[in-house]
């Protein structure tokens, strides 16, 4: 008993100070709203302009053809928006990411925006069509394009030919610097210094990715997104870092030990918004949008607020015959400001010193427990209770057809119960949703929230289906022989004898894949979400891609302890009480009731 109030009285106390902190967070806007000063996902200005790099691997500068860049572009109003072949008419649907500020991320007010989608609303506006915004993992986002989950897939993609294959690419818009990021004083100076004994930090299926696999022929280290890549290069866990040079610059923090040690250049390779490529007329829409945008000014306004470096020699946006923007001299601006001089070494901080840097900063956590607490948590359990409930109901059927003695009952549950424990969630919710997604399009109006919680449900049913088959054949067979001695039918003893015993014997099995329902709705992220929809993982992760610290993640593993904890002893009180029933309460009798029990006793 006192070791189960310890634990209660913990519990409470964190309850009290998550919620004290929420409050404190949630009453001080203005504070919330200053934290634009330090958001990543905000425009840098003019300020941080910065030159081209001089830096370059040998060879890597204008590398390569422009083969794909378009001659002209029409004029934006002779594009017939009618037959640009919209999932929602009169709509762009854009798959993007969250996590790479300054290009496409969330800001502290929650949407999405950055260089690269703030261009695509201004083109956007030009051609006279609304525009929603839906976040997704890089890892699939072509192949959501390519199936026609969005119109349009924008987070900086570098066009290359293999890509090409899979979807089509507008004009360009940007130019990408791969570059490579090393602690200070790494012996590893540019690219020729890798080897197959450097780990090698990239973000998976990106253009980098690709690069360092079959151009450098070595095998590296996949991370999700790239502050996890960056926090594994700072914490000493990987050698070095290729990301695209925004990433990487934006990254860097002054009194961060690492630096920029080399960059790599191509022509053919410039930045594109990815489309169907069956879809030529959107494609060629955007190109007539982004000529456009060029022409009245907007690209340089943009470009310059958001992405303000020198552009490379022999290389402009848009088609070919669109204007040169102009821009400001950012290679002058960034002298002035002393870019040219040799970076301060920081010497590498202690792992105690690092941890607390980037896992227990308690400003990011006030910070982050408003969204966590509005947005994060109501999806999450939404998700959960919603998963939860269908999969409970489809695994109590799937246990009884498992044990039933009509085999064409039988052998189908078996099947599906094989198939949907032995693939991986994160198959299972892209099979769902990529898959039955499109054919149901116009009942889900393209919003996948609904078929991600339908998949969480199908995979918890397998697992509940076996725990359900297990629980009700450790019952007694004297249990059935005894109900069926009484007169009861066969489907009456089971519904009213065998399965509510069986029930109440994996009450904490259950418990647990309701935990695991809960943690594994952070998948449905995979599909595409409005900023609305995003659950607790999603949540403390779009604030990592702002702050560039991995606390608010901690933030949020804070909340899926303040749910799964209480649940677990939940279900083991209510299995002890079912267990062994109520106390014994006849010690607290007064006299005269007990008397009356030992007379009728």
């Amino acid at each position: 008993m006192p070791r189960q109030r310890t634990t209660r009285s913990v519990l409470l106390l964190a309850l009290i100070a998550i919620l004290t902190l929420g409050l404190a967070g949630c009453s001080s806007d203005d504070e919330s709203s200053d934290q634009a000063s330090g958001d990543l996902c905000s425009p840098p200005g003019v300020g941080a302009a910065a030159a081209a790099p001089t830096n370059l691997a040998a060879g890597s500068a204008q590398a390569g053809e422009d083969r794909y860049t378009t001659a002209t572009a029409k004029p934006v109003d002779q594009i017939d928006i009618n037959s640009l072949g919209l999932i929602t008419p009169g709509t762009i649907s854009v798959g993007t990411l969250s996590d790479a500020p300054p290009s496409i991320c969330v800001n502290s007010k929650g949407d999405y925006t950055g260089y690269d989608n703030e261009l695509l609303k201004a083109i956007a506006d030009k051609l006279g069509l609304n525009i929603q915004f839906a976040g997704t993992e890089f890892a699939g986002l072509l192949s959501q394009v390519a199936t026609r989950r969005f119109d349009v897939g924008s987070s900086s993609i570098t066009t290359t030919d293999e890509r090409r294959k899979t979807v089509g690419f507008t004009n360009g818009y940007d130019f990408g610097y791969f570059s490579l990021v090393v602690p200070n004083g790494s012996p590893i100076k540019g690219f020729g210094d890798l080897n197959a004994s450097t780990r090698i930090g990239v973000v998976q299926g990106t253009v980098q990715d690709d690069y360092v696999v079959n151009t450098l022929k070595l095998d590296p280290v996949k991370f999700p997104d790239y502050n996890t890549a960056y926090a594994n290069l700072k914490t000493g866990q990987i050698d070095a870092w290729v990301a695209p040079s925004q990433q990487a610059e934006g990254a860097i923090k002054p009194g961060d030990p690492t630096a920029i040690v080399e960059n790599t250049f191509s022509l053919n390779n410039f930045v594109g918004w990815a489309v169907n490529k069956d879809n030529q007329p959107l494609i060629d829409a955007l190109n007539s949008g982004l000529d456009a945008v060029i022409a009245d000014g907007t690209w340089a306004r943009l470009y310059s607020e958001w992405v303000p470096r020198e552009l490379p020699p022999g290389w402009k946006p848009g088609s070919k015959a669109a204007p040169l923007p102009e821009l400001p001299d950012f290679a002058a601006m960034a002298a002035e400001q002393g870019e040219g001089e040799e970076p301060t070494q920081n010497a590498p901080r202690s792992t105690l010193g690092q941890l607390s840097d980037t896992f227990f900063d308690w400003q990011l956590y006030r910070d982050a427990i408003p969204d966590l607490v509005k947005t994060g948590l109501p999806n999450t359990i939404i998700l959960a209770l919603v998963s939860g409930v269908i999969g409970t109901i489809l695994g109590m059927l799937l246990a009884v057809a498992g044990i039933s003695r009509t085999r064409w009952l039988r052998w189908p549950a078996r099947v599906y119960t094989d198939i949907f424990r032995g693939l991986p969630a994160v198959v299972i919710i892209l099979l769902v949703g990529l898959g039955v997604g499109p054919v149901v399009r116009n009942i889900t109006n393209n919003n996948p929230y609904w078929l991600g919680a339908a998949a969480l449900a199908l995979l918890a049913a397998a697992y509940i289906g076996e725990i359900f088959r297990s629980g009700i054949q450790s019952v007694e067979a004297g249990q059935m022989e005894a109900a069926r001695a009484i007169g009861f039918s066969y489907r009456s003893s089971m519904t009213l004898v065998v399965i509510p015993q069986g029930v109440r014997r994996v009450l904490p099995a259950l418990m647990n894949q309701f935990i695991s329902l809960i943690k594994d709705s952070s998948l449905i992220y995979f599909l595409g979400l409005l900023a609305t929809q995003r659950e607790l993982f999603a949540v403390g992760r779009d604030l990592n891609a702002q702050t560039g610290n991995l606390s608010p993640l901690v933030a949020a593993g804070m909340f899926y302890l303040l749910l799964t904890i209480p649940l677990t002893h939940l279900v083991n009180y209510i299995d002890n009480r079912l267990r062994t029933g109520r106390p014994d309460r006849t010690g607290t009798l007064d006299p005269l009731e007990q008397a009356i029990v030992v007379e009728r006793g």
